[in-house]
């Protein structure tokens, strides 16, 4: 979008700008303002570089690099302590080391390898057609009102049923098989996505769509310089949406009947009151989780480095 606006308005200098010695202007500014008023101006500078150097930060500061680590590790300082001194019942909560070394045995047998393989396979299958969907059907509706009449309603209405809601039915179609999980995840992602592209792209400034008419832009060229830039934000927005619904879904579908995965492992679990067990679980669910997010945040850092935030 910077791009039409450099071509619809050329760069024209300054109202502070000296005119070049010995031009009209030049001479015009001497003639008009004499030499009191040249000395006048002089004299504003240091007033406004003290100004500048006093005025008050309001930005959240620098980031840390792994700042976000920091969180984290306080939570599993604390656990830690907690445990340690006798405050959590072993028999309720198991302690970091007896998680660990749970987690250790599990690696050894190669059970939680298999589960987790597994699991990863579930989510990224829900993620990928999810997603796909969901910025196919918010590009359909956001560039189109016969798109928009048809598909926003319907759409809408799903956003306020829980995939969950639709488990029921979903396995009377189904079955209980491994379509019908990725089924529930897909539409979790979906809808995230569809929610926060569409709310993007018809947020666009219309100035943007004038000025791509006025300069006689097609289609596909309206596409790549306006819609795509001004969709990006919101498209990322989803996919950090989709992703954490992505393993929320999972949580729920691995319990259903499931024979393999991490939620079947902490199903089977619960039933022997494992509770070190249930925790390993739920540490790789976390570790997943942080990590995915992690990475859509990286990419869209990288994607949107024009932009400056108060993200940094």
């Amino acid at each position: 979008m910077t791009e039409l606006l450099s071509k619809a308005h050329p760069a024209q200098p300054e109202a502070g700008t000296a005119a070049p010695n010995g031009s009209p202007d030049a001479h015009q500014a001497q003639g008009a303002q004499g030499p009191a008023a040249v000395s006048r101006t002089v004299p504003a500078a240091p007033a406004v570089s003290v100004a500048r150097s006093d005025r008050r930060r309001l930005g959240p500061g620098r980031s840390l690099p792994f700042g976000r680590l920091i969180g984290p590790v306080l939570v599993v300082a604390v656990w830690w302590g907690a445990s340690a001194v006798g405050y959590l019942d072993p028999r309720i909560l198991s302690g970091p080391g007896t998680v660990v070394s749970t987690a250790t045995d599990l690696i050894q047998s190669g059970r939680l390898q298999d589960n987790v393989l597994i699991s990863l396979q579930r989510a990224g299958l829900g993620l990928f057609f999810g997603v796909a969907a969901g910025v196919i059907l918010a590009v359909a509706a956001g560039l189109s009102r016969t798109g928009e009449y048809l598909l926003d309603g319907p759409l809408q209405i799903k956003r306020a049923i829980p995939s969950l809601a639709m488990l029921p039915l979903l396995i009377l179609w189904l079955g209980i098989g491994e379509q019908m999980k990725v089924t529930v995840i897909a539409l979790g992602v979906a809808v995230n996505m569809y929610i926060n592209t569409y709310s993007s792209l018809t947020g666009i400034d219309s100035r943007y769509v004038e000025l791509a008419e006025g300069l006689d832009l097609s289609r596909r060229q309206f596409i790549r310089k306006v819609v795509v830039p001004g969709s990006l934000p919101g498209f990322f927005v989803g996919l950090r949406l989709g992703v954490t619904a992505s393993w929320l879904g999972l949580i729920v579908v691995e319990q259903i009947n499931a024979t393999s995965g991490i939620g079947y492992m902490m199903f089977q679990a619960q039933q022997y009151a494992q509770s070190d067990v249930i925790i390993v679980g739920l540490v790789a669910y976390g570790i997943f989780g942080f990590a995915s997010d992690a990475a859509v945040r990286a990419i869209e850092r990288r994607a949107l480095s024009w932009r400056r935030t108060l993200a940094g």
